[in-house]
């Protein structure tokens, strides 16, 4: 990886926010819901690389967040740390803010900082909430940092994280979430320039987006229903 500016978590974050957090939101979420987590002998622990989620409501990072079996680095909207509620946990937790839309170098730069000083990160390639259950296409962003960098992804399944989750949970019901986490997957190495490259780099990302339609149910899995890879 090309080196760049270090990149740190504050020590506060480190040591006490983020621990903290884990252990409130963890019994929070065993109290509003049934949880149900596989794969987690998948994880590659104590080095880089990148968790990519399906991407429904706002309860997806803080669920994936607090209960992967180590700290990751979340690339969120930049808008999140703004507003009223959400701003708090993103401000505890910290992460990554992404400008939605547009071409960031800056962003990528501190990516590749973040996976080179040996943090994994979570994001979600589809590039937002969908407030469906059903994918929809991923942006190529993903694939470009595996192209920069050469880390694995883990593709993650997430289920039951839907809109009404709150309004379900908030009356006992208890509603099941689900987390499914495959094994790394390393991307194909791309050639080419210009359309080849970018047409490439659509392809990665969407093999990764595959894989987790192949981790969820078939309500889930949207414009990749026809062509899901499920694990072995």
């Amino acid at each position: 990886m090309p080196q760049g500016r270090p990149y740190r978590v504050a020590w506060w974050r480190r040591w006490l926010a983020r621990p903290l957090v884990r252990v409130v939101f963890r019994a929070l979420f065993h109290i509003l819901a049934k949880i149900e987590i596989t794969g987690l002998e998948n994880v590659p622990r104590g080095r880089p690389y990148l968790v990519a989620i399906n991407h429904v409501s706002i309860f997806d990072p803080p669920f994936a967040g607090v209960f992967w079996p180590e700290q990751v680095e979340v690339m969120g909207a930049v808008e999140v740390w703004s507003k009223p509620g959400q701003n708090i946990l993103a401000r505890l937790w910290g992460g990554i803010q992404v400008h939605r839309g547009e071409y960031d170098r800056a962003l990528f730069e501190t990516v590749t900082a973040a996976l080179e000083a040996g943090y994994p990160i979570l994001l979600a390639p589809e590039g937002g909430r969908s407030h469906v259950p059903g994918l929809r296409r991923a942006k190529p962003g993903i694939a470009y940092i595996v192209e920069k960098t050469g880390v694995p992804v883990l593709p993650v399944g997430i289920v039951g994280t839907t809109d009404d989750f709150w309004q379900k949970a908030s009356r006992l019901k208890r509603p099941r979430l689900e987390m499914h986490i495959g094994q790394p997957l390393l991307l194909p190495p791309l050639t080419g320039s210009g359309g080849e490259r970018r047409e490439g780099r659509q392809a990665n990302a969407d093999l990764v987006m595959r894989h987790i339609a192949g981790l969820l149910p078939e309500e889930y899995r949207g414009v990749y229903a026809g062509n899901a890879i499920f694990p072995d």
